[in-house]
């Protein structure tokens, strides 16, 4: 096992910068997921990482030594690409010796590697089968198995489960998941997909535009985004934001309003300015919104709407209310969906689980945030925050 860190690395590609000044450390026998959308450059810093590509600056060390100038099989690296890359004509067992017979080791350690492998993975009853034979799932545990055997510093993984349908991409998250802890090593795994980040991650790192925009354990990047953009992109379904503007300060809180003129109401925050001049967004996760009764009575801190589009998952599902300011807003309901397009609705917000942030989608506060910086307040409010809702 070894720890791998990026500093100050750049790359670009003709006049195209895709790295831009990236300092990133992979813990040793840790998992570090990168993510973000298609283009961000995650692939790039991993094939930066194996030396497929060269550093147009900055250096790259692994363990203790600078691997600028080392070749990709001098690393001591496994990687596993999206696309199984099989030997067609190899058997399991040919396709996951392959590469300890190149390196001439002795018959018995590469059998010994192999089997011990392929019953870490669930194959070894497929050892002699060829590609063709195989699923998809069971050709990816062929491809982990290939890295396994050759004992790497770490892992290097890209969206190696994209290729698989839904059912078999959750089976495997699984059995990754699994592998992590058992072998302990060393992991960088890239991927797009926000729970295969959640499930297997010891670190995220999320990426947009060459740039790491927040990096930090799962749960960090899910209650205290730095900004919009991870926001968004940590969480399912992603995280509703609506434009707001600041009213007034009274007594006990900061007034919001959306641009329908419904209020939001958030008890004030020590050492936080609003300016009316300026605008602002409020952050909400669909799962701390909830459809109220037609008899409650709404006092400040209302939304109310028009459903759009109802998605009945069985035991929970989502619901897409377009707000009377026109704005749209996901609602996550763990319960059979009764309301249908058309429906008018009212809905009350978790307010002590809100996110607060600037026009340019920077964070003011959040969840834990505002804990953490206003504990009096919070204890004053406490007894109007039990029921968990604004109404």
């Amino acid at each position: 096992m070894a720890s791998i860190v990026l500093k100050n690395v750049s790359k670009s590609f003709r006049d195209s910068k895709i790295i831009k000044d990236v300092n990133l450390s992979i813990e040793d026998g840790k998992c570090t997921v990168l993510v973000g959308p298609s283009g961000c450059g995650k692939s790039t810093i991993l094939r930066l990482i194996c030396g497929l590509e060269e550093a147009g600056d900055g250096e790259i060390f692994i363990g203790n030594q600078c691997v600028n100038d080392v070749p990709p099989a001098g690393r001591g690296l496994a990687m596993v690409f999206q696309s199984y890359a099989l030997y067609p004509h190899m058997t399991v067992f040919e396709n996951m010796a392959f590469a300890l017979k190149v390196r001439k080791l002795k018959k018995d350690i590469i059998e010994e590697r192999v089997h011990e492998a392929a019953k870490i993975l669930k194959i070894d009853h497929l050892v002699d089968r060829k590609p063709k034979e195989l699923s998809g799932g069971q050709r990816q545990r062929v491809a982990i198995g290939r890295a396994i055997v050759r004992n790497p510093y770490a892992f290097l993984f890209d969206e190696p489960l994209s290729n698989l349908d839904s059912g078999l991409r959750c089976q495997m998250r699984y059995e990754l998941a699994k592998l992590k802890e058992q072998l302990r090593t060393t992991m960088v795994y890239v991927t797009h997909d926000q729970a295969e980040a959640m499930t297997l991650a010891d670190k995220i790192v999320v990426m947009r535009d060459g740039v790491v925009e927040q990096e930090g354990s799962p749960l960090e990047l899910y209650n205290t985004p730095v900004n919009t953009f991870v926001a968004k992109f940590i969480g399912s379904s992603e995280m509703n934001i609506i434009a707001i503007k600041f009213v007034k300060n009274n007594v006990e809180a900061s007034v919001f309003e959306l641009l329908s003129g419904e209020k939001i109401s958030f008890r004030q925050m020590v050492g936080i300015k609003f300016s009316k001049s300026e605008k602002y967004q409020l952050g909400i996760r669909p799962e701390d919104i909830e459809i109220q009764p037609d008899n409650v009575v709404f006092m400040e801190n209302k939304l109310s709407g028009t459903v759009s589009l109802s998605e009945n998952l069985g035991g929970e599902g989502y619901i897409h209310v377009t707000l009377k300011d026109g704005s749209p807003i996901s609602i996550k309901a763990k319960k059979n969906i009764t309301e249908q397009p058309g429906d008018r609705v009212c809905l009350g917000i978790k307010i002590n689980r809100c996110y607060l942030f600037d026009e340019q989608g920077n964070s003011i506060f959040g969840t834990e945030r505002k804990r953490s910086t206003n504990i009096a307040e919070e204890s004053k409010g406490k007894s109007q925050e039990n029921s968990g809702y604004v109404v």
